[in-house]
């Protein structure tokens, strides 16, 4: 896989390219399916209460606003974050806070701040927050990742956060930066004996937590079994996989989905994969998780050619970024199907959101960022 990376990174330097087109485009097209799919999703609900168009004309005006915040991030040096990424990561702590004291309560939960016709969610800039910090500290202290008892004051601010995370409660962006740093701890070369002890732990903890919060033990339950209970806890994912199930292989047709229509909640956020899966069926659902992957690939090539060019501090970012996307775009497809318990995450690039979609292309931003410092380097430029 990595040797035919290697080609692709020579072939584009050839080319003259200075970032990964294919990347790019990709990323174009499947917000352009976004915004296809967000309409298709929502028309019905939106029309009942006033303008069919209005999540179509918020998703885009999302992405406007995301791909302006991502070319004023991708116009700024890697060194330029790493040298703010404690600052970063300090702001994001703060917000989290913040969103305990004022935020916006929905469904139980406090996860929003209000702000004019906005919700900032401030965990989806902590999970980039995180990277960097990560990336900043392994560069520097690269020193002192043979052993966990030099390392483990690193983690303080990361757990600081989770707990803040905790009390909204957001149990899915939990897990979401958990893997993160777990995984950017493991990139970064931390004896297996201390990562088992690290994995064991976060393991532990995680079971517990489920384990001694009753309506966490509900969704288990309904998971393994939805049709038991399916008018109530079981009801979401009974009705996605109907929607799934109806699509078969080829699917139904764009905007002739039944689901989308009252039946499935959350259809044009959490649930937008089962709508995609009932108009396009089974090989639509599979072209999109293949693009994906293909993503995740490309993050973690990107990270192993910036590392052969010494630019470690991007290797870091790309490869947390990869972590990222992968981590939860598994964990929404796995909800979407019933291969995991419903944990309330969007699927990046394509459900309806505000904070998540404008980090998410931030965070491809400074991937594309990492590629072309890096190919830089390789043509023997300064960054």
């Amino acid at each position: 896989m990595f040797t035919e990376s290697k080609l692709l990174d020579r072939k584009l330097l050839r080319h003259g390219h200075t970032v990964d087109q294919t990347l790019l485009w990709l990323l174009v097209l499947m917000l352009g399916f976004s915004l296809v799919m967000v309409y298709s999703a929502s028309v019905a609900y939106a029309g009942q209460d006033g303008s069919k168009w209005f999540y179509l004309q918020r998703q885009a005006g999302y992405i406007g606003v995301g791909a302006v915040l991502a070319w004023v991030a991708f116009r700024r040096p890697l060194s330029f974050w790493r040298r703010h990424s404690l600052l970063i990561l300090v702001g994001s702590l703060i917000l989290l806070l913040v969103v305990l004291v004022v935020g916006r309560e929905i469904n139980g939960a406090k996860r929003w701040i209000h702000v004019g016709p906005a919700n900032i969610q401030p965990t989806e800039i902590f999970k980039l927050a995180v990277i960097l910090y990560l990336s900043g500290f392994f560069m520097r202290r690269s020193d002192v990742l043979t052993k966990l008892s030099k390392v483990w004051f690193a983690a303080i601010p990361v757990a600081i956060g989770l707990t803040l995370i905790m009390f909204q409660p957001d149990f899915g962006s939990f897990v979401v930066v958990a893997v993160i740093m777990t995984g950017m701890i493991f990139l970064a070369g931390l004896s297996m004996r201390w990562f088992a002890l690290v994995m064991a732990g976060g393991l532990s903890a995680m079971v517990m937590m489920v384990a001694l919060v009753p309506y966490r033990m509900a969704r288990v339950t309904a998971f393994l079994d939805p049709w038991q209970d399916p008018l109530g806890k079981g009801y979401q994912l009974t009705h996605s996989l109907m929607a799934i199930g109806r699509g078969g292989w080829t699917g139904v047709g764009l905007g002739a989905s039944l689901e989308k229509r009252f039946y499935l909640p959350e259809a044009h956020t959490d649930f937008i994969l089962a709508v995609i899966g009932e108009e396009f069926g089974f090989i639509g659902m599979m072209v999109l998780t293949a693009c994906y992957v293909w993503l995740v690939w490309r993050a973690f090539s990107i990270g192993k050619m910036a590392r052969d060019a010494e630019q470690f501090f991007g290797a870091y970012v790309a490869k947390g970024v990869g972590i990222w996307i992968g981590i939860q775009s598994f964990f929404n497809i796995g909800v979407n199907i019933g291969l995991l318990p419903t944990k309330g995450l969007t699927l990046p690039l394509m459900s309806y959101g505000g904070s998540a979609l404008i980090m998410t292309l931030v965070a491809f931003a400074l991937l594309l960022r990492v590629d072309y410092e890096t190919r830089r380097v390789m043509r023997g430029f300064k960054v």
